[in-house]
């Protein structure tokens, strides 16, 4: 259990970072991704890109 939300954890830090290239493929504008500005900065918070990219990830890695 501690490892997946670990794991959640980084993703969303590694897909928050490149948010603005996946942002060209339609990645980050999902339902249930959050963006809100605060301090005049905009943070984004991927959630559901997040799950979708774990689970085609998991996918692949099941089918190799």
């Amino acid at each position: 259990m501690i490892r997946w939300v670990l794991v959640i954890f980084v993703a969303v830090i590694v897909f928050s970072s490149l948010l603005p290239w996946l942002e060209k493929l339609g990645i980050g504008r999902l339902p249930g991704d959050l963006r809100f500005k605060l301090f005049g900065r905009i943070y984004s918070l991927p959630f559901a890109s997040t799950i979708l990219l774990s689970t085609v990830v998991f996918l692949l890695a099941k089918i190799l």
